[in-house]
């Protein structure tokens, strides 16, 4: 595909994931915060049947609303369902991975250090792992574990840390990062289509049909409900960790994935709790402190050039050879790369003072995290590598 085409559907599908993404997330957002901010009505509201009622006053006017504790006596004429913020969202996004990842899959998702596969072959393996990781979600959702919420919790993790390590193993670190972003996406979205609808849709017929609606089906939709609002964060750290390769680029990236799920459920169960008036800092306080250690753990280690290494005499014309020869395809005014056709992150190398412009990001990405060229495209040696962190420290850099 013509890559000036690609760029346009990847950044349509992009905008067009992150308006549907705020609209799904926002809803949540605003429905887990309004069910723990309803209040005890008065008597005469909660013999019609409603369980709890707030007021509010946003845009200038104020808003009254009430939750019934199953459902109202008869059906209003109009009922708002909060379903395709969920299903355009997942649509988008699995346009979005196929486009990247699947017809992109030689570029971001196979990594021949990893494993040789072959295109077709990793399409199937990111396919099946969809599959696998939400199925094995929706068998365990069903069963007598959705009543032992913690004990259902611990395994859904443990799974979860198995398929990050077993990603891992045969896709790119930023492909295995998006897939599991992929399977939790889906299971959220799953939740939705799986769980929560079937569950409205019963307590709507029952109404319809003058019956008493079985509160099995609130509580069901109440757990799936419960299950997405704290995988969000996480999910929307991995649609935003393409940007961010000192992640997914480590050695144990399935490990940080991990530890960065467990911060942000963490933060979303601070703003839960506030949602109930209890306050607990501690738990926002200690997020943050594992934020840093995390990243203190991961840290590249600052290559350290020695006092013979520096005795060498690297010119700025040697090194203009390299950044030609191993950067320039991507980061020039006239890119060459097949894939990248404009400057990625607007780094341009165009001769001596832009390559000394650019000369931390050189030292950070290409010296000491070597994620640089991006997955090695351009087979940048260890020996260039090292003379380029003998320049950098030769010229203070």
């Amino acid at each position: 595909m013509d890559p000036y085409i690609t760029d346009w559907l990847n950044l349509v599908l992009r905008f067009a994931h992150v308006v549907v993404g705020i609209a799904w997330i926002g809803a949540s957002f605003y429905f887990v915060w309004l069910d723990n901010h309803l209040e005890t009505p008065p008597q005469e509201k909660a013999d019609k049947g409603i369980s709890g009622d707030l007021w509010a006053i946003h845009g200038g006017g104020f808003y009254e609303v009430a939750k019934y504790k199953l459902a109202p006596p008869k059906m209003p004429t109009m009922l708002h369902w909060f379903k395709w913020e969920a299903y355009t969202t997942w649509i988008t996004g699995f346009f979005l991975l196929s486009l990247m990842f699947y017809v992109g899959a030689e570029t971001y998702l196979i990594d021949s250090s990893v494993a040789e596969l072959t295109q077709l072959q990793a399409i199937l393996y990111g396919l099946g792992s969809i599959v696998v990781g939400v199925g094995t979600y929706e068998v365990l959702v069903r069963t007598k574990l959705k009543d032992h919420s913690l004990i259902l919790a611990i395994i859904l993790l443990a799974l979860g840390t198995w398929l990050s390590y077993s990603l891992m193993q045969v896709f790119s670190a930023r492909g295995a990062y998006m897939h599991m972003g992929a399977v939790m996406g889906t299971i959220m979205a799953g939740n939705v289509f799986f769980g929560i609808m079937p569950a409205q849709r019963a307590l709507v017929k029952a109404v319809e049909d003058g019956t008493k609606p079985d509160s099995k089906y609130g509580l069901n939709a109440k757990l799936r409900s419960t299950h997405n609002t704290y995988i969000t964060l996480p999910v929307i750290f991995i649609m935003i960790s393409n940007h961010y390769p000192m992640t997914f680029n480590h050695n144990a990236g399935w490990a940080v994935l991990m530890g960065l799920v467990l911060i942000g459920a963490a933060v979303r169960q601070y703003f839960v709790l506030r949602h109930f008036g209890k306050n607990k800092p501690s738990i926002i306080i200690g997020a943050i402190l594992a934020t840093i250690t995390l990243a203190y753990a991961i840290a590249p280690e600052k290559v350290e050039v020695t006092k013979e290494q520096l005795q060498q005499k690297v010119t700025m014309a040697e090194v203009q050879t390299i950044i030609e020869a191993r950067c320039s395809s991507c980061h020039s005014e006239q890119n060459t790369d097949d894939i990248f056709t404009v400057a990625q992150g607007g780094v341009v190398f165009n001769g001596e003072a832009s390559i000394k412009q650019w000369a931390p990001r050189i030292q950070a990405r290409v010296v000491d995290a070597k994620d640089m060229p991006f997955m090695n495209k351009t087979k940048i040696t260890d020996k260039e590598r090292g003379q380029l962190a003998i320049w950098l420290q030769q010229n203070n850099k």
